[in-house]
C-alpha cells in the first residue's frame, strides 16, 4: 500500500486533462462510501467517464442534496463508459480494519470493470494493493476529479439503498435516516436492543452493559 499524491499543485487542475495530455486514454475514478458508520458495509465504485461529456453539478456526493445525487446517479449510469461496484462486509471491516476493508472494496469495484483502464485515480492518500493497473492517489479527489466524483455518487447511492433494505429488516435503528452513522437515536437503539449482525463490532458502539 503506497501513500502518494499525484497532483499537489493547483486544486483547479483537472487530473483527467493532465493524464490525457500524457497519453492515458481510459481513466477510472475510484471512491468509497461508508467508512464512518457503526453499521452496514463499506461500498466502493469505479467509473470511467466519456472524455468529452460534462455532468452538471458533479462533485463530492456528500455536498449534494439526495434528489440531485439520485439524478446524477442515473445520468452517470446512462453515459459512463464503464462502472463497477465493490463491497466489504461488516465482518471484513472488523477483521481487516476500516482502511483495509475500504481498499478491498475499491479493488473489488475495479475488478468489476469490463473495460481495461490505463490509469486509476483513487480518492485519498492510498493506492489499492494487489491491483495491476497504474494508479495514483489524489487527496480531495472527489472535489478535483470528475471521475472520482462520479464514483463517490455511485458508491453513496448504492450504499444508501442497501441501508434502506436493512432498515426494513431492523427498523428500530433508523437506518433509513442515519444510514448507519452514529446518531443519538442510533446509540439509543443500540443500548435498548443491542447490536445486529450488520453492526461493526470493532467500532465504539457505546452499549451499556
Amino acid at each position: 500500500m503506497k501513500q502518494h499524491e499525484l497532483f499537489p499543485a493547483s486544486p483547479e487542475e483537472v487530473p483527467e486533462d493532465h493524464l490525457r495530455a500524457k497519453g492515458h486514454a481510459t481513466i477510472a475514478g475510484v471512491d468509497e462510501a461508508g467508512r464512518g458508520p457503526l453499521a452496514g458495509p463499506v461500498v466502493a465504485a469505479a467509473v470511467i467517464l466519456p472524455p468529452h461529456r460534462s455532468f452538471e453539478g458533479l462533485t463530492d456526493s456528500k455536498q449534494l442534496r439526495p434528489a440531485r445525487r439520485e439524478a446524477l446517479y442515473h445520468e452517470i449510469l446512462e453515459y459512463a463508459i464503464d462502472t463497477g461496484i465493490g463491497i466489504a462486509s461488516p465482518e471484513e471491516i472488523d477483521r481487516l480494519n476500516i482502511l483495509q476493508a475500504s481498499l478491498l472494496a475499491m479493488r473489488r469495484a475495479v475488478e468489476q470493470l469490463t473495460q481495461i483502464p490505463d490509469m486509476l485515480l483513487i480518492d485519498g492518500l492510498y493506492t489499492i494493493p494487489d491491483v495491476s493497473y497504474p494508479q495514483q492517489a489524489l487527496v480531495k479527489g472527489d472535489l478535483r476529479s470528475p471521475s472520482i466524483a462520479a464514483a463517490s455518487i455511485l458508491a453513496k447511492v448504492h450504499r444508501d439503498r442497501l441501508m434502506q433494505q436493512l432498515h426494513e429488516m431492523y427498523p428500530v435503528y433508523g437506518w433509513n435516516r442515519n444510514k448507519g452513522y452514529p446518531t443519538h437515536a442510533h446509540y439509543e437503539a443500540l443500548r435498548r436492543f443491542g447490536p445486529t449482525p450488520h453492526h461493526r463490532r470493532s467500532f465504539r458502539l457505546n452499549i451499556r452493559e
